[in-house]
């Protein structure tokens, strides 16, 4: 729970989702190609938790769902609900052609064409399989567009400490 300011009883925030962002990752069926493109992110060569990214096992605690292979009926399910296991304000970002669009396998009947049609995608990466500078790209504009707000909020805030003293 946030602290409240003692003049003003407002919220006061500190870099919520700023410095840490926590990532639940969901591969579905397929060549795990854009797996481990991701997995690689986390290689000395691009070392993403050096911005702040951090993988989690459990969506409920996870800012940002990243979905990477094919969607079939079987995972259809999995992914449903651990969509809505996400808390609130939570992005989901859509790595590769295969979980973007289904691909060349989008017109097979057990297989949907694309993830947009079961859940709300923030970001989309393209490629087959999606490359390390991208997903990162992906994963901070999906960090970054709370972090805009958030900024907004506490210098509002600090304007209004500064008015009340």
């Amino acid at each position: 729970m946030a602290k409240k300011n003692k003049k003003s009883g407002a919220p006061v925030l500190k870099h919520i989702k700023v410095d840490s962002c926590w990532v639940f990752h969901f591969d579905g069926d397929g060549c795990s190609g854009c797996n481990a493109e991701y997995m690689s992110c986390f290689s000395p060569a691009w070392d993403i938790e050096r911005l702040g990214f951090r993988n989690t096992g459990n969506p409920a605690y996870a800012d940002i769902l990243l979905v990477t292979g094919l969607i079939d009926k079987a995972c259809r399910r999995q992914l449903t609900g651990i969509y809505r296991q996400l808390p609130e304000g939570s992005k989901v970002v859509a790595a590769g052609s295969c979980a973007c669009t289904g691909r060349m396998f989008g017109n097979l009947s057990g297989v949907v064409s694309g993830i947009d049609s079961m859940i709300p995608v923030y970001v989309y990466v393209s490629g087959c399989a999606s490359r390390p500078e991208a997903l990162i790209d992906a994963l901070i504009k999906a960090r970054d567009e709370d972090a805009g707000t958030l900024e907004m909020n506490l210098a509002r805030m600090q304007e209004e400490e500064a008015a009340d003293e």
